[in-house]
């Protein structure tokens, strides 16, 4: 069975881990396969503008299989240091790094555990919202390893160093309210509404100009780890293609015409 579905709905690809009966815990290299597989897939189609990454069931992603990891067979240790670091770079390292450099839009609907690796699939995303009950937790320490992942940046980047250290190093588990006090989801809704309020999230960004968005994502990622000089030129170069665009053309028709503009993408 696929790990991650895929289903796309006009310029909105949804992206579900679909294996509930374990809360959607990543145990294989085909399961990293799968899921950076459609966040390549949504990225290389030009008919898509955003994506939303949500878990089956209860759960958004309870993080490393740690059945598979005691036994050795599955996203974590071999039998030596250099096969488990290896086995890192080539699997889970595929999804982070698929998040990370997609230009697509990413929406993380995160409905209830999003555990170590699930939590840092989450916040990779550009916005994450939580459904109320959700629970979030860096807790590598807790079994006796540390976030192999990136986690460590990925966090940093996300709430800043004293609160990431206090996140990873005790490896408490939080809920929705104060994910959202400290940065780490944009907002929270009810369980029942998650999914509804991601897609009017999805789609108010679906309406604008696809490379448009597309640009304005990437400046934004560049933007978290770059200095003012850098990302000032890198805004000059993109801003250059984006007047080309036929796109900016007819959003300045539109609004000088005082129409609703019809965007294609070019």
């Amino acid at each position: 069975m696929t790990f991650a579905t895929y289903e796309k709905s006009g310029r909105v690809a949804t992206i579900t881990l679909n294996r509930p009966e374990s809360r959607n815990a990543i145990a294989t290299q085909e399961d990293c396969d799968d899921l950076a597989g459609a966040l390549w897939k949504a990225n290389d189609d030009e008919g898509v503008n955003a994506v939303i990454l949500t878990g089956a069931g209860k759960s958004f992603c309870a993080g490393g299989d740690l059945k598979a990891i005691r036994e050795r067979s599955g996203i974590g240790p071999r039998a030596t240091p250099d096969g488990t670091r290896a086995n890192y770079r080539r699997g889970v390292h595929s999804v982070i790094k698929a998040l990370a450099d997609v230009e697509v839009a990413t929406i993380a609907a995160i409905n209830g555990h999003a555990i170590g690796l699930g939590l840092d699939i989450g916040v990779l995303c550009d916005i994450r919202l939580a459904g109320a009950s959700a629970k979030m937790a860096s807790s590598f320490v807790k079994v006796g390893i540390i976030p192999g992942d990136g986690g460590a940046w990925i966090l940093t980047n996300a709430i800043g160093a004293s609160r990431a250290a206090e996140l990873v190093l005790t490896g408490d588990t939080i809920d929705a309210e104060e994910a959202a006090r400290i940065g780490l989801v944009s907002r929270v809704v009810s369980d029942d509404a998650l999914m509804d309020e991601a897609r009017k999230v999805a789609e108010r960004i679906a309406v604008n100009p696809p490379r448009t968005v597309r640009l304005a994502k990437r400046l934004l990622r560049e933007a978290q780890h770059g200095r003012l000089s850098d990302v000032l030129e890198l805004s000059a170069a993109f801003q250059a293609l984006a007047h080309e665009t036929r796109d900016h053309k007819e959003a300045v028709d539109a609004f000088t015409e005082k129409r609703t503009p019809k965007f294609t993408g070019e």
